[in-house]
């Protein structure tokens, strides 16, 4: 039997061989096609190249696509499980032409293909073709030798394909496989054409026009090719069953199913374990390529595929969360083709543990008052809208699974019912706000939330995408278009740009489209808490809601920013480590050029703690881990060890951030981060203060912005080097050394200025005391010396007086200080007090203070140091 894995491996060897790239399957997540939810054909990711939007280093390429169906108008959950070939997930094998070859070489391939290379009977091989298109009826004739009954005319838009009203189309050529006589059916075009027996294997387009918007065609000047061949139909047909479950990767899926749950894969529950296989691989791949379950957008399609999947596992009888303990039967069977799949198996485990536990009680509930609801209903009979819509506000009981536990009991829904609860309940919610005393502002997001949902954010895997604006915003009010010079906030429905939250700075970069636009993005906002708000300034062109755009971040600030963000997650743990767990983190700003970081502590870091905290958050950054991230309720992430983060509003769930060896660092964190430590590089504290009464503040760099720091400060010491004429090494130990011969020249001026100031000045201690009406004086004018020596010289000058009054003036920078000393036997008579502040006076200045026999004060006129001396002179003298 040739295997899956065989059949998409050969189909890319094969066309390898004949020159084509082998290109690897993009993401579930569209980022060139904000219409899709997810990729659901191979030819997706090449949109752009048809266009002409977008150029590629290979004319021809082949691909096996990882594809999903399974919410917006590409919707096949319902009828999976039940049907031999619905999936939500499934492989599109496709070969391509960007203008090389055309039907002739595309008809060939595919004959060649399937009939030599892997051997199947042409006699069981049947085309179809668009009614009109000859050419590719001819070729059929002369490539495959097919007679004309074997090759249909299809008039119907079967046999048609465009990419959308307007764009590149053409006819098709559709094969299909005659399974036998034994099962049901008649070729395509017939009366019985939708039985089972010819089912369609490969599908070529042949893009061969452009249509206008009047529905006029004309002829593409390059014409293209795009072809899709589902793996799991072919894979039955090569391996003889007609069936897509009994094939081997589904097969070895189910076994799994049946051995965890004891159940038989082929009897009466049979359908739970086809549901259950396929949503594995829905669920696995989509949570591989970054989707989480949420609450809305594709999060949600995840969240009701996970939970079909599961209501299945608990009607097989598992009592224990089911669907984790099947990821390595996946990963086993397809994680060759798909190394995404290992890289990301234990996160797919842990999302699926976690869903399935939380889900087990909701199911518990919910399927209680299913029961009471429905115990005298009959087949034929419809549930009330209302309850389904209870089942799914009060239990989180999602409207499809209501639908599909009905369905066994021959019950329906009243969706319009629920609809109008769900509208109703809305209302309630929205005037609720109205009245919580919200900005009226704000009431523009919420009607625009209200309308769309809350933006998709791509940007945790992504830096670029296309988006859909469904709203612009000018000075608060909502309008349809801007030109440029203007200044407008851009809503789309998807985007890589993060809004700013949780410290970490909005994304900036440019949205491009049609009309020549070109607007620069240089700050995205959040409000609401789920709306991205693109802040804008139009450069060129025009924009207009309903415009599909281009969206491009800053990829290297935002490099930087994931840096900076991840840096202060490692800082917060490294911090609890060094000064212990009172250590919390009280705010933070995440900028794409440094990072400050706010937390608990009553006392500086001393430099030795500050070396510590450094050295360990760069001892994790060499080690390079990778950074996981798992999605929890905030209760569970806490009880786990995890650090919520100050100031951050948490719904039901939230993603668990943990980095370093050893989960060094586990928060809840809904910030971008580095894929691995070692893309921070390097990490550097540049300083440290008080915010406020027991917080203190780290301002800090990572990678360039702290290479280039550290750079200046090498800098900066080379250039002191030279100036003393030394080694860097060496500077310390001449900077001491300076600094001690500055002391000592110091000391020396100071004893200088005190033999000067007894030796000296403008009335000459040598020439004696000056006799005023019988007192002793010595007064003196000091040029540069320090007000804070007055005090001793002036006691000094008193005791060579042995009775008398000395003052002593001192002439620093234009100001003045003096001080008068009193001799105990004219206390009496006299007071220092009232001798300083007459001099004071003098000197521009007020009041003066000290004790009878000493005091001391200053004024800002130096240049009346002379009239302060005679200011004392004549209030001894009055």
């Amino acid at each position: 039997m040739t295997s899956t894995n065989d059949i998409r491996r050969s189909f890319l060897d094969y066309f390898g061989g004949t020159g084509h790239e082998k290109v690897p399957s993009a993401p579930l997540v569209p980022h060139n096609d904000p219409t899709l939810m997810f990729v659901n054909a191979g030819m997706v990711p090449f949109k752009n190249v048809f266009t002409g939007l977008e150029s590629r280093p290979y004319s021809t390429a082949a691909s096996s696509q990882k594809c999903v169906r399974a919410g917006g108008k590409h919707n096949d959950l319902d009828n999976v499980g039940y049907t031999a070939r619905h999936h939500t997930f499934f492989e599109m094998l496709g070969n391509f032409s960007f203008g090389d070859y055309f039907k002739e070489q595309a008809i060939h391939h595919a004959w060649t293909l399937l009939t030599k290379e892997w051997g199947l009977d042409p006699a069981r091989l049947t085309v179809t073709v668009y009614h009109t298109d000859d050419e590719a009826f001819a070729l059929w004739q002369k490539i495959a030798g097919l007679a004309d009954r074997r090759i249909i005319r299809i008039p119907t838009s079967d046999n048609f394909w465009s990419m959308g009203d307007t764009g590149p189309c053409g006819p098709c050529s559709e094969i299909f496989f005659d399974h036998g006589d034994h099962i049901p059916g008649g070729p395509p075009g017939s009366p019985d054409e939708d039985g089972d027996r010819f089912v369609e294997i490969w599908n070529l387009v042949f893009m061969q026009f452009e249509q206008a918007a009047d529905g006029s065609r004309t002829a593409l000047p390059k014409p293209s090719i795009d072809t899709g061949m589902g793996l799991e139909r072919i894979a039955a047909v090569m391996q003889g069953v007609h069936d897509n479950y009994d094939t081997d990767t589904f097969q070895t899926l189910i076994a799994s199913s049946a051995e965890l749950t004891k159940s038989d894969p082929t009897g009466p529950m049979k359908a739970s374990h086809r549901v259950i296989a396929d949503h594995l691989r829905a669920s696995g791949f989509l949570v591989a390529d970054g989707v989480l379950p949420a609450n809305e957008g594709r999060g949600y399609v995840l969240r009701r595929i996970m939970r079909r999947a599961m209501r299945h596992a608990h009607l097989l009888g598992a009592k224990e969360p089911l669907m984790y303990r099947l990821v390595p039967s996946l990963v086993a069977e397809m994680g060759a083709a798909y190394p995404e799949l290992v890289r990301a198996q234990p996160l797919i485990e842990a999302t699926l543990q976690q869903e399935e536990t939380r889900f087990r009680q909701t199911l518990q509930n919910g399927l209680r008052l299913l029961d009471e609801a429905t115990t005298n209903m009959a087949p034929g009979d419809t549930l009330a809208g209302e309850t389904a819509f209870k089942l799914y506000d009060t239990y989180g009981f999602p409207y499809d699974l209501t639908e599909d536990a009905l369905r066994v009991q021959g019950l329906g829904v009243d969706r319009a019912g629920f609809d109008a609860a769900m509208a109703e309940q809305k209302a309630a919610a929205r005037a609720a706000w109205k009245g919580s005393g919200e900005q009226a502002s704000g009431e523009i997001w919420y009607d625009i939330a209200d309308e769309f949902g809350g933006t998709e954010f791509t940007g945790y895997t992504s830096v670029v995408g296309e988006g859909q604006v469904v709203a612009l915003v000018r000075d608060g009010q909502r309008v349809d278009g801007a030109s440029a010079g203007e200044q407008i906030t851009i809503l789309t429905n998807q985007t890589p740009f993060y809004g700013e939250s949780g410290g970490q700075s909005g994304d900036a970069g440019t949205i491009t489209g049609d009309n020549g636009l070109r607007a620069i993005v240089e700050d995205t906002a959040k409000p609401l808490g789920r709306l991205h708000a693109h802040h804008a300034r139009i450069e060129n062109g025009s924009i207009a809601v309903g415009q599909t755009v281009q969206l491009a971040i800053d990829a290297e600030r935002r490099d930087q920013i994931r840096a900076n963000h991840s840096a202060t997650h490692l800082l917060h743990a490294a911090l609890r480590n060094r000064l212990g767990g009172h250590v919390t983190q009280k705010g933070s700003l995440v900028a794409a050029d440094r990072f400050r970081f706010d937390f608990s502590h009553p006392t500086a870091l001393t430099p030795a703690e500050i070396a510590d905290v450094e050295a360990a958050v760069n001892a994790q950054i060499r080690k390079n881990a990778a950074v996981s991230t798992r999605l929890m309720t905030p209760d569970d992430a806490i009880a786990a060890g995890a650090m919520a983060l100050f100031g951050e509003k948490y719904g039901d769930e939230v993603r668990v951030l943990t980095m370093g060896s050893d989960a060094y660092s586990v928060e809840l964190c809904g910030g971008t981060h580095v894929n691995a430590l070692g893309d921070i590089a390097l990490f550097k504290i540049v300083g440290e203060s008080a915010v406020s009464s027991g917080v203190r503040r780290i301002e800090a760099l990572t990678g360039e912005a702290a290479r280039l720091w550290l750079s200046e400060r090498e800098g900066l010491l080379k250039d002191i080097a030279a100036t003393f004429k030394t080694n860097a090494e060496d500077v310390p130990a001449r900077v001491a050394a300076l600094i001690e011969e500055r002391k000592r020249l110091e000391r020396e001026l100071a004893e200088a200025k005190k033999a000067l100031a007894m030796g000296g000045g403008s009335t000459s201690a040598a020439a004696g005391p000056e006799d005023i009406a019988g007192i002793a004086f010595s007064g003196q004018v000091l040029e540069g010396l320090d007000p804070k020596e007055l005090r001793g010289l002036v006691d000094e000058a008193k005791g060579r007086l042995g009775e008398g009054i000395a003052a002593l003036v001192a002439v620093n920078d234009g100001r003045a200080s003096v001080a008068v000393g009193v001799t105990g036997g004219l206390n009496s008579r006299f007071s220092a007090v009232d001798l300083v502040k007459a001099a004071v006076t003098a000197l521009g200045g007020q009041g003066g203070g000290g004790r009878p026999d000493m005091a001391q004060g200053g004024g800002p006129d130096g240049q009346q140091a002379g009239a302060a001396l005679d200011a004392i002179r004549a209030a001894i003298a009055a």
